[in-house]
């Protein structure tokens, strides 16, 4: 051993300590499921009942003790380290057992307050084939609530960064044979280009992996919750032969969409084809991994009032070219509503109150419509929300529950109980472009025999026609402008949008678009008001086939 390198045997597990830092290599050597149920084969270490907030020796020790335990396979020495012993006993346990990680080196960064990042070299070995696996994740150690004594917070992040609550590490044949996507131009689509698409590739494989003709291998994958979930794969161990399956994707566009989320956190973009409903782009940039492009819930803010005013045109209530109060607050069942900062508009139609993105406008017409039942029979019957979507892939299809009083009111600006995603709302402007409901598809539905959503009614030629109009204004004068500055043409619109959150020091940034045969709609959470993150979101997707 140089100079620079100290040992220690802990437990039987060795030690090597690099720099004289106190953090070094933890190993594990031997074949998968080795280590017994507290086997005795880990760290032991004394933690002693303290207060106050963790120390930087309280950290270096637990850390250092649970690493040891977990890389000896000592289930049961590494889950008396956490806050949630039974959850983590029986995830290290699986660890060998039921993922078949062995030859496991687990080597600690330095902490970062009660943080400590570590990387993990190992291999995963299944009836004779073996491939290497590596990952980096990290663990925070905390006080005991009533113990005291400084553990591991436990999550399954810790074992590895993908997994979230209650999901596990398996290895094995899986269930369903692998595909191999295209997308509308006979273009593969694959995780490695396009990262956004990796659920979105798990759950094709899922619906479609035995129809398409392919054979299983062998895979290390992470067992979802919930049986609905598709499996994610995350190392193949042995190649099957993949299926075929075509997507209405388009590369180009995913690539798009893929630079422009990534530009924000949290952020999500769906694109759509107004006029054949298909979804040519899924993008997100989380830090959870999750597809909230298609799958999240949340307030849309202002991106709703396109409903609301095609219910409001439809019914008489306005006219684009008519003028409309907006004056800078209004009061509905003991609730003040207002505008952004107060502003007000005399003597200005409709259009420019669409345009403006002027709450107060929209929310007087709640008492003439005097209708609590009108909103979400617009948002379902003309926009096919809440319709049970067959997308070829699991979606969220919105959601505008009925509502009364201020949760009314509130809902005729997009917040409240309602619930949207960009692909909602993306479908929300192609419907609007269009004056047609088009289920969204990932999938064409003729593949499968699926019988599509449709809407239960047409839009009047009327109201679309004045939506255009609006969606235009905005775009070319409104609130949309800055962002659809970059849109180059003249067949386009907008509309902005804002969601207060509860809790949140800055509103969900909403905005939708269309140009041409094409509509996108983004959302980044806490990224501001519509045109700040969201807004040049969108206009990049739109700019991809130009």
């Amino acid at each position: 051993m140089s100079g620079a390198a100290k040992g220690a045997v802990i437990g039987g597990v060795f030690l090597a300590m690099v720099g004289g830092a106190g953090y070094g290599v933890y190993t594990l050597v031997g074949e998968s499921g080795a280590g017994g149920s507290g086997g005795g084969g880990g760290a032991s270490v004394r933690t002693e009942k303290g207060s106050g907030p963790v120390t930087a020796e309280e950290t270096d020790r637990t850390a250092k003790a649970f690493l040891a335990a977990w890389a000896a396979g000592d289930e049961r020495a590494a889950a008396d380290l956490t806050n949630n012993a039974q959850a983590a006993q029986a995830a290290v346990a699986d660890y060998g057992t039921r993922a078949y990680v062995a030859k496991a080196v687990i080597t600690p960064g330095a902490p970062e307050g009660t943080t400590v990042p570590f990387t993990v070299a190992a291999e995963v070995s299944y009836e004779g084939a073996t491939k290497p696996f590596a990952y980096a994740s990290r663990l925070t150690v905390v006080r005991g609530e009533n113990s005291g004594k400084p553990l591991v917070d436990w999550q399954p992040s810790v074992l590895h960064p993908q997994l979230q609550k209650d999901e596990r590490l398996r290895a094995g044949t899986p269930a369903s044979p692998p595909v191999t996507a295209v997308d509308r131009d006979g273009k593969e689509l694959t995780a490695e280009r396009h990262p956004s698409l990796r659920p979105v590739l798990d759950a094709l494989r899922k619906a479609y992996g035995e129809k398409a003709g392919g054979v299983a291998g062998a895979e290390l994958w992470i067992e979802p919750a919930g049986q609905d979930a598709p499996r994610r794969s995350l190392l193949t161990l042995v190649e099957g032969k993949p299926g075929r399956i075509e997507t209405v994707l388009d590369a180009e566009v995913q690539d798009a969409a893929e630079k422009a989320v990534a530009k924000y956190a949290e952020a999500s973009v769906v694109a759509v084809q107004p006029s054949t409903g298909h979804v040519l782009a899924i993008a997100n940039h989380r830090k959870d991994g999750y597809n909230a492009a298609v799958l999240g819930g949340r307030a849309p803010g202002s991106t709703m009032k396109i409903v609301t005013a095609a219910m409001l045109l439809d019914r008489g209530l306005v006219a684009a070219d008519k003028v409309t109060p907006c004056p800078a607050t209004v009061s509905w069942d003991g609730r003040t509503f207002q505008n952004l900062n107060g502003f007000t508009l005399d003597e200005e139609t409709f259009a420019t109150s669409f345009a403006r993105s002027c709450n107060t406008a929209f929310i007087k017409q709640i008492k003439p419509v005097d209708d609590n039942a009108a909103l979400p029979k617009e948002a379902r019957e003309v926009f096919g929300i809440g319709t049970q979507w067959k997308a070829g892939i699991p979606t969220f299809d919105g959601r505008v529950p009925e509502s009364s009083g201020a949760a009314a009111a509130a809902e005729y600006i997009g917040q409240g109980r309602i619930q949207m995603n960009p692909l909602n709302i993306a479908s929300v402007t192609a419907t609007a472009r269009t004056g047609v409901f088009r289920q969204p598809v990932v999938v064409k539905a003729s593949l499968d025999g699926r019988q599509l959503a449709r809407a239960t009614r047409p839009m009047k030629p009327g109201v679309a026609a004045q939506l255009v109009r609006m969606m235009k204004q905005t775009a070319v004068s409104g609130t949309g402008r800055t962002a659809m500055a970059a849109v180059g043409g003249s067949d386009k619109g907008a509309k902005t949008g804002s969601a207060e959150v509860d809790g949140a020091t800055a509103p969900d940034s909403w905005f939708t678009a269309y140009s041409g045969d094409l509509a996108a709609a983004s959302m980044v959470e806490g990224g501001g008001h519509g045109g700040d993150a969201a807004g040049p979101i969108v206009a990049s997707v739109l700019n991809a086939t130009r």
